[in-house]
């Protein structure tokens, strides 16, 4: 047997695709090539001396699953290395990502921007939840810069975007907003879950800190809840770190692996599901009783050109409005019989929804009328399924 050992990997020069299949590896003394899954609350030491280093070094070791955890380091450390970003902390879901920046890095009387924009739970959030602890928000138009900068006030902390935006699809200059959120001061996240880092990279156009709700496409298949914070090691083992060993919104070991494998095969899914959404929007364009269709591939979209620099392709998500309003929209959704009626998304089963009665149904008339989010809207998240059977499957629900 030789006693030479293989040099360890290198993993700054490679391409998005190779670390979603090589990045963050631990393997144990059997040497497994598929990553291992550790189900284990705790890890035992040698001795009292080791145990009381371990608790007094808990961001270097393993000692309680609800905060260190192999199959999660795993998981956080490819994850970080897919987005650029030096560090990661694994969350239970996307919306306690979410959370955990904001009590991490917020308190009372603290001011944040935040796109009109962005996922109805997150509106609750900021507003119903984190309004009651004397955190303000300030809601602007996500493609106007001047509605951001005019939003600044001096005890502004925290910037929050989601680009493309749910469900409309709506592209914010990201590197723009970056310069207005140094000049304030403040924390700049951007939510990359339409996008993963397949297709956008925020870190590198700006953003200190990158959220996903890692049940959507970091999984891939629908199959389980999760979420994640990426930014500095300064940020993210400085104050997220702490908030998640006391608080516990904790990713499990086994959701942590399942989503580590989906990470394996991100780009090939969202590259595909992005190609198969240009293709319905196109097609949907064309539909005499489609009036409006939004998707950032198309000539149409409002910020077609700014999405064309700043993501790789238009992502694998769609909405359109049809002329005839909610009845209209019901019947395409309940006309289908392949596609998944239900609000998820980024499945390789395609699904779809309306959204003022579904994702965003708990944000008020007003709110959903100044973010675009009509009665006659509807959200397809195209998945891997022939792009043809889907055609088809929503024809029945088309003719006028």
């Amino acid at each position: 047997m030789s006693d030479k050992k293989r040099a360890p990997l290198d993993i700054k020069n490679l391409q998005t695709d190779t670390l979603g299949v090589r990045a963050g590896v631990r393997r144990t003394e059997f040497n497994e090539h598929s990553e291992a899954m550790f189900l284990t609350s705790s890890f035992c030491f040698d001795s009292a001396a080791d145990a009381a280093h371990g608790f007094a070094n808990a961001e270097k070791g393993f000692i309680y699953s609800r905060f260190t955890n192999p199959t999660v380091a795993m998981f956080q450390d490819r994850l970080a290395a897919m987005e650029g970003g030096q560090a990661c902390i694994a969350t239970s879901s996307g919306m306690s990502a979410i959370m955990t920046v904001a009590m991490s890095h917020l308190q009372a009387g603290d001011h944040v921007v935040c796109s009109r924009s962005v996922f109805g739970a997150t509106i609750q959030l900021f507003t119903a939840i984190l309004g009651k602890f004397g955190i303000e928000t300030t809601y602007v138009d996500m493609s106007d810069l001047g509605s951001w900068k005019a939003a600044v006030k001096p005890n502004t902390k925290l910037f929050y975007l989601e680009t493309p935006s749910n469900p409309l699809t709506e592209v914010a200059d990201i590197a723009g907003i970056a310069k207005i959120a140094k000049a304030a001061n403040a924390l700049y996240v951007v939510d990359n879950c339409f996008c993963t880092p397949a297709l956008q990279k925020p870190i590198e156009l700006g953003a200190d800190v990158v959220i996903h709700s890692a049940t959507k496409y970091l999984d891939g298949q629908g199959r389980v809840l999760g979420g994640a914070v990426v930014g500095t090691e300064e940020f993210i083992l400085g104050k997220v770190f702490p908030y998640v060993r006391t608080s516990g919104p904790t990713l499990s070991a086994f959701n942590a692996w399942v989503i580590l494998k989906g990470l394996e095969t991100l780009n090939l899914r969202v590259e595909k599901q992005s190609q198969s959404a240009l293709e319905l929007a196109q097609w949907l364009e064309k539909q005499p009783t489609v009036e409006r269709v939004y998707h950032p591939g198309l000539k149409s979209h409002p910020q077609y050109e700014l999405a064309k620099a700043q993501q790789k392709m238009g992502g694998p998500i769609l909405s359109f409005t049809l002329k005839g309003g909610k009845e209209a929209a019901w019947k395409v959704i309940d006309g289908t019989k392949l596609l998944s009626i239900t609000a998820n998304l980024g499945d390789t089963r395609t699904t779809i929804t309306h959204p003022a009665t579904t994702t965003h149904v708990r944000v008020t008339p007003e709110a959903r009328a100044a973010a675009g989010i009509t009665d006659s809207l509807v959200r397809i998240a195209v998945g891997l399924e022939n792009i043809e059977d889907i055609k088809n499957d929503l024809l029945a629900g088309l003719k006028g």
